[in-house]
């Protein structure tokens, strides 16, 4: 898979814009960060600034997870959530570093390790390119997950940088409905992934984010009844400055969305989302089930989460067909942050 080198270049300027073969290096201390009055920072603004974080949530008619690693080098945190969806049971593991101890964050998208140690308590993904894998390591208390996400033939993902702000900018690169394997010892029972159909998506994020910000996230990976995966990344909020992270996969082919509207009353979390994109392409509703949510006010740094986990229902129209959602599983999200 051919890579671009690096997404900084030798004068210190990003590079906006989809990458079709993703990015090799966020190398973000080249970068030439300057204040809102364009005086240059220095190497302690640049560190402290850029902030990173990697998402994977893994799907199937009987079982959720979502697992997060976040370095925002003043704070660092991790979690875990799993429901059973037949059981209706969930359980959640939420876990914070000071000044990100025991936190480990590379800088390339698809190669090294990131990883979160508290105690005993473990998380671990690390990325290869070849052979195109992708593995994940959670050692809890109460819960244990070894799983490998397929990330080598006709890997397509929706790699893009833009800005954020007057000096600022967001690289992420995302993919959803990917194969996978692996196995969940939780609550005393043993899930094998790849027998229940799961499939993960894979969110890897990272830049001189705004101070304050908000996202909407949608997020669907699920197999169609003829046997095809289909997968989908909605976003509102942040990454809409010249380029949208929105996007559709349809066994693995990468087929771009435009701008998504978010419609939902965020005092009743509880009642259906619409999704809408002004493609005509995306016409959704979205049910939720159950949801992580945190609060967090530490002075400089705040958060406000609420990560639900539902059920989609909708038409996604593309050229040749329509396909129509009939309950499939997914994650949707409201978030609001300060950092």
């Amino acid at each position: 898979m051919a890579i671009k080198p690096q997404l900084i270049d030798a004068q210190g300027k990003v590079t906006f814009g989809v990458f079709e073969h993703g990015v090799s290096d966020i190398n973000y201390l080249d970068y030439d960060l300057r204040n809102a009055m364009n005086k240059r920072l220095g190497s302690w603004a640049k560190h402290f600034k850029f902030n990173q974080f990697q998402f994977i949530g893994f799907s199937s008619p009987v079982l959720l997870i979502g697992i997060a690693i976040v370095d925002l080098k003043w704070l660092s945190q991790a979690f875990v959530y799993c429901y059973d969806i037949e059981r209706r049971q969930f359980e959640q593991f939420t876990m914070l570093q000071l000044l990100a101890r025991g936190t480990t964050f590379n800088t390339q998208p698809h190669q090294g390790t990131v990883s979160f140690q508290k105690g005993r308590q473990r998380l671990s993904i690390s990325a290869t390119t070849t052979p195109g894998m992708r593995t994940l390591e959670v050692q809890l208390d109460r819960l244990t997950l070894n799983a490998r996400i397929d990330e080598s033939a006709r890997y397509q993902p929706l790699a893009l940088c833009t800005r954020a702000g007057y000096q600022g900018w967001v690289f992420t690169e995302k993919a959803t409905a990917l194969l996978c394997q692996g196995q969940l010892c939780w609550q005393g029972r043993q899930y094998d992934l790849q027998q229940l159909k799961a499939l993960a998506c894979v969110d890897w994020t990272a830049g001189y984010m705004r101070r304050e910000t908000f996202w909407n996230w949608g997020s669907l990976s699920c197999f169609l009844a003829d046997g095809r995966r289909l997968g989908f990344n909605l976003a509102a909020g942040v990454n809409e400055t010249g380029f949208t992270e929105n996007a559709l996969w349809l066994d693995g082919r990468l087929i771009k969305l435009d701008m998504i509207d978010f419609q939902f009353d965020r005092q009743q979390p509880s009642l259906p989302w619409h999704m809408t994109s002004n493609d005509g392409m995306v016409n959704l509703r979205f049910e939720p089930q159950g949801q992580r949510q945190e609060k967090i006010n530490a002075g400089l740094i705040a958060s406000n989460f609420t990560q639900h986990f539902g059920c989609y229902y909708g038409v996604i129209k593309l050229a040749d067909e329509v396909i129509q959602l009939q309950g499939e599983w997914g994650f949707c999200e409201d978030h609001y942050a300060k950092w």
